[in-house]
């Protein structure tokens, strides 16, 4: 899938840097790219890979959407159907409904699920909360090995840190909408999350820039 990549990504990247007061080679330390790459994503004569984004966006303690945001860290989120940013693999797809702020701790997804994912081999986990609420199809969550059935109107609300996955084993798409609470002092789940599932999955990032 191609991505698309916005142009000013790298000066966006250099606000958020020094918002935070830190050098380049701080920034290096913390998200394990090198100075120079990240000097050259700043001055716009390299475009990132989705996976240098979330180690950036991790380090940086932001969501990976702010990136593409219009106006990332205002008071209210508000996305228009078919505008968010979507990360997508061969079985499943993530739709990103609302950025963690200072002020807020939860961050909204939109889960869809494809017949025959299976995330078994691939447990993950992160800090705070997480809830679960199935819209259409039938899915498989196993929490800490306790296996839970969710169909339409079904929920699930649990300790992040307990390994987790999903598998949906019907033959109609699931669609769920998870709901991620991480204390403030903690990067956002979303980004950790997705850096646990693509590690071993070839997800890309479709960067729709939300209208807002």
């Amino acid at each position: 899938m191609t991505q698309e990549i916005p142009a000013n990504v790298g000066a966006r990247l250099r606000n958020f840097r020094e918002r935070n007061g830190w050098s380049l080679r701080m920034l290096s330390e913390r998200c394990g790219l090198s100075i120079n790459a990240i000097s050259r994503i700043e001055r716009g004569e390299n475009s990132p890979t989705v996976s240098s984004l979330q180690r950036l966006a991790v380090a940086l303690s932001i969501p990976i959407t702010d990136f593409f945001a219009e106006n990332p860290g205002k008071a209210a989120d508000f996305h228009k159907s078919g505008t968010s940013p979507r990360v997508q693999s061969s079985c499943y797809e993530v739709e990103h409904r609302g950025r963690r702020t200072p002020r807020m701790e939860l961050e909204p997804l939109l889960f869809e699920i494809e017949p025959g994912c299976d995330q078994s081999s691939r447990p993950v986990n992160h800090k705070g909360y997480e809830f679960i609420y199935c819209l259409e199809g039938e899915v498989e969550y196993c929490i800490n090995d306790q296996v839970y059935t969710l169909t339409c109107g079904d929920s699930l609300l649990f300790a992040g840190h307990l390994p987790h996955y999903w598998r949906n084993r019907g033959t109609e798409t699931a669609r769920l909408l998870f709901v991620f609470q991480s204390p403030r002092d903690t990067s956002q789940a979303f980004p950790l999350l997705l850096q646990q599932m693509q590690s071993k999955d070839g997800a890309s990032l479709d960067a729709s820039t939300d209208s807002h």
